[in-house]
């Protein structure tokens, strides 16, 4: 579905990621983990077309993307969950989720805020409350929720559960895991490297803009290297 080649791209004068490549395949979902300035926002940034690739090519369904607009990729099927969670705090909760289908042209819209609201059940009474005004974990809800409103074909998650309790960060990787076995094809960005692993298909380990290591979530939960950096253990 995705595929990235020797992705180049930073911000003035200079390069965050070195030329990295990974693949993203229909159905899965794929994490990016790494520490902070690694270049894993960036690399989703580039994907979105919020950030100019300097070289390398980005493809989504056979079709190069690396130089379409952003509004343009939207419409293509590829949807962002942005870091902070980023809700329009002065807008209601159900017009934070009509601005996630805002390009949609079908009839189908009423359908699916219903079937959001019963995922997300804590948002139906609030339908009317002023997004800034809910908690952190219900503003990240409305945040997943707003994304999945585009009905994306890939929907990107950018540190989902930071600045979240524990209680609700199990909530968030519980409803990360629900999208993808519904067939929605999940790009994970997270700095909880051991709830990224356990979601992820495969998994790609980034180390100063450059990928260092690749495998299954799996394999990659065991691996001495990322144990040791990464999993406290």
């Amino acid at each position: 579905m995705l595929t990235v080649r020797e992705l180049r791209a930073g911000y003035g004068n200079v390069d965050v990621l070195h030329g990295i490549s990974f693949d993203v395949r229909p159905a899965e979902c794929v994490a990016l983990v790494g520490a902070n300035g690694a270049g894993k926002s960036t690399a989703l940034r580039c994907v979105c077309g919020l950030v100019r690739a300097r070289a390398g090519s980005i493809e989504f369904e056979g079709a190069r993307i690396d130089h379409v607009p952003g509004h343009r990729i939207v419409r293509r099927g590829i949807t962002m969950c942005p870091e902070g969670r980023q809700v329009f705090a002065d807008m209601s909760v159900l017009e934070n989720l009509r601005m996630g289908g805002h390009m949609r042209r079908d009839r189908d819209q009423r359908r699916d805020l219903e079937a959001l609201f019963d995922m997300f059940p804590a948002l139906r009474p609030r339908a009317r409350q002023r997004a800034g005004t809910l908690s952190g974990g219900e503003q990240e809800m409305l945040a997943i929720a707003r994304a999945l409103m585009s009905r994306p074909k890939l929907c990107i998650f950018d540190e989902p559960s930071l600045g979240l309790a524990p209680k609700i960060v199990d909530e968030v990787e519980r409803t990360l895991a629900r999208i993808k076995a519904n067939g929605t094809t999940v790009l994970l960005v997270e700095q909880n490297a051991s709830m990224a692993l356990r979601l992820a298909d495969r998994a790609y380990v980034l180390e100063a803009g450059n990928i260092v290591l690749e495998g299954s979530g799996q394999e990659l939960q065991t691996h001495p290297e990322v144990s040791k950096a990464y999993l406290g253990y």
